[in-house]
């Protein structure tokens, strides 16, 4: 049976419990220093803290390690490794091969061994067979797959390996192939893979011909919509994709709990149509908890992207910011500009005190405002000089849905079945109970219950379910068989709480019954078998460091090029899509039959890059004019 995991984003600790009470099957959250997150980061303690969490439901945690290293850090690095490997985290999730090497090997006279599974990054640019099956053999125990792939190109890639696959399926997109923009870095010497991306593809900029013509003015043009595959997992499973992973480690609690649950609640509607296929990645069932909406939480709009290996309109141009959901146009502005009057949408729409609106002004600027209080479809707030009548009004915060999040949490528990037995003997009753979980776990214990009969046998039998069949920590005890040797002794309902109490104790001691993921041994990285897809590396592989390059040289590499951010390579592409702006504006000689155009340009700031179209691979490239 193929285990599907729902893999979740944590900021913080507390975001990563929230995430396994919503359903998640596994955390990725960062360590104290080098995730691709430099904002994110999280002490070891709370690291801790999460992994006991997590593992009480047979959910995993993964901390990324995911940024390229410079040679002063690799020592430090490795240190982090030993810390989250005692603090016991399930595997590490990293871009820059010295940390492969460096659980071989150590550093210096740093030789712990390290047996934590590594996950492969996004950013180490996986869309072919051929880049999969090479760090495969080099012992990566799952492959994250690039979000531009299609279904057709995720089952061949799924053909080639046979380690883990894992794919994003809900939240920001990276407008370049992960691993391989290095726009942040040109701009601001801030490196996207060293965690302090300025995301200047969320910029403005103009967009012009060669003789200097301004065919689009002040337009996020290189900015994507939000992905949203949930309608698309069976079809993602069948593909190949073991775990299922929402973007987002910079994201508030709700935005978590709302998109884990929505996407979780997918997830089980699958494994109930295909019981004898797929199973969870982790047990125990939510209780309680919201409806969820991802409609109202953060978003710039969705798309499915590539996944059916056809073009569509991808972008948000005009808003690179959430704009929420449409609840209706302007119709009136009060003389003091303090009321505004909408025209909603639909009839169900409901305006709540402490709402927050956006809109797009006169400028194509995105303007945002919240609402003191809203009666009927009177908004009344702090004047609003940018909105006109006319203007089309989203909602990005629904405070009734922020309220029923924090108002419904979910609970997570664990389904444990108990029998109970009474044994009558010459010196009294003596009960028995064994408790079993859903994961497996079986314990037991004997209590003495004293000598005095029960004088209402029924009324003791119901009292024993009742008390029995309550909540204890994370588990949800169900009373199985009732066996009495002849009557039943009469036991309070503190006595029988003790007992529900010493099974919840016992069963908090034994690990969990879940089986543990994929575990590979390393590859050996000298051997013929870890063969370079390309004999000649360059900036692209993001070689920052000795340990890297011994690495490459010793998987066949004939050459090895510095990283970008070492080199700042004068020709080099600062972005490669598969998202094209002549496409997305209607000006794409192959989809809409136009005229070449020439070169096209970028201005942001006084800074100007030039667009190249590889219309052959169908993809746009970015570089320095």
């Amino acid at each position: 049976m193929k285990q599907l995991e729902l893999l979740a984003p944590a900021r913080d600790a507390n975001i990563g419990i929230a995430a396994i009470d919503c359903g998640a099957d596994a955390v990725y959250i960062a360590g104290p220093q080098f995730g691709a997150r430099q904002a994110a980061g999280n002490s070891i303690e709370d690291i801790r803290q999460l992994c006991t969490y997590a593992h009480r439901f047979g959910a995993r945690i993964f901390v990324a390690l995911n940024t390229i290293l410079y040679d002063d850090e690799l020592e430090a690095a490795y240190r982090q490794m030993l810390e989250v490997q005692d603090a016991g985290v399930d595997a590490l999730i990293i871009q820059d091969m010295a940390v492969l090497e460096m659980t071989r090997r150590g550093i210096g006279n740093l030789r712990e061994e390290i047996r934590i599974p590594l996950h492969a990054s996004t950013q180490c640019a996986i869309r072919t067979p051929e880049q999969a099956m090479f760090l495969e053999s080099l012992g990566f125990s799952r492959l994250i797959l690039e979000r531009e792939l299609s279904l057709e190109q995720i089952k061949a890639i799924r053909e080639a390996v046979t380690c883990e696959l894992e794919f994003f399926v809900h939240g920001a997109l990276c407008v370049c192939y992960s691993g391989q923009c290095y726009l942040s870095e040109k701009i601001a010497g801030r490196s996207a893979n060293r965690g302090a991306c300025i995301q200047a593809c969320r910029s403005r900029y103009d967009l012009t011909d060669s003789s200097g013509k301004v065919l689009v003015r002040d337009k996020a043009l290189l900015s994507l919509k939000d992905y949203n595959l949930r309608n698309r997992i069976e079809d993602l499973a069948e593909a190949g994709i073991t775990s299922f992973k929402i973007e987002g480690r910079l994201k508030n609690e709700s935005y978590v709990k709302n998109v884990v649950r929505d996407y979780s609640m997918a997830l089980d509607t699958l494994v109930g149509r295909c019981p004898g296929r797929y199973e969870r990645g982790s047990f125990g069932k939510v209780v309680g908890g919201f409806t969820p909406d991802t409609a109202k939480t953060f978003n710039r709009g969705y798309t499915e992207l590539f996944i059916d290996g056809k073009r569509g309109k991808w972008a948000s141009m005009d808003a690179a910011k959430s704009m929420g959901e449409e609840v209706g146009t302007v119709s009136q502005i009060s003389r003091d500009r303090s009321i505004i009057t909408i025209r909603p949408a639909n009839g169900r729409i409901v305006l709540n005190n402490g709402d927050g609106f956006s809109f797009v002004g006169r400028k194509g600027d995105v303007f945002g405002f919240r609402a003191d209080v809203c009666q009927g479809y009177d908004i009344k707030c702090k004047p609003v000089n940018e909105l006109y009548t006319g203007a089309t009004l989203y909602r990005n915060i629904n405070a009734a849905f922020e309220k029923e999040l924090e108002r419904n949490a979910c609970t997570r528990m664990i389904d444990v079945s108990v029998s109970f037995t009474s044994v009558r003997n010459s010196d009294g009753w003596t009960i028995e109970a064994i408790a079993e979980s859903e994961d497996g776990r079986r314990v037991s214990g004997t209590y003495d219950a004293g000598n005095q009969e029960a004088n209402n046998q029924e009324r003791m039998m119901e009292m024993i379910r009742s008390q029995i069949g309550k909540n204890t920590g994370s588990y949800s005890f169900i009373p199985g068989s009732i066996i009495a040797s002849d009557v039943l002794p009469f036991m309070s309902a503190s006595f029988l709480n003790s007992i529900r109490r010493d099974l919840a104790e016992k069963l908090d001691l034994l690990p969990c019954g879940k089986k543990d993921l994929l575990l590979r041994e390393p590859g050996n990285i000298y051997s013929k078998a870890c063969t370079l897809p390309q004999k000649k590396t360059s900036y692209k592989n993001n070689i920052s460091n000795r340990l890297s390059e011994t690495v490459y040289l010793s998987c066949g590499a004939e050459s090895v090029a510095p990283a970008y951010e070492l080199s700042h390579e004068a020709s080099a592409e600062l972005m490669r899509t598969k998202y094209c702006i002549r496409y997305e504006l209607g000006m794409c000689p192959k989809h809409h039959g136009c005229k070449e155009t020439g070169p096209l340009y970028l201005l942001n700031n006084g800074q100007r890059f030039s667009l190249h179209f590889d219309c052959r691979n169908c993809e746009m490239v970015l570089k320095e004019a």
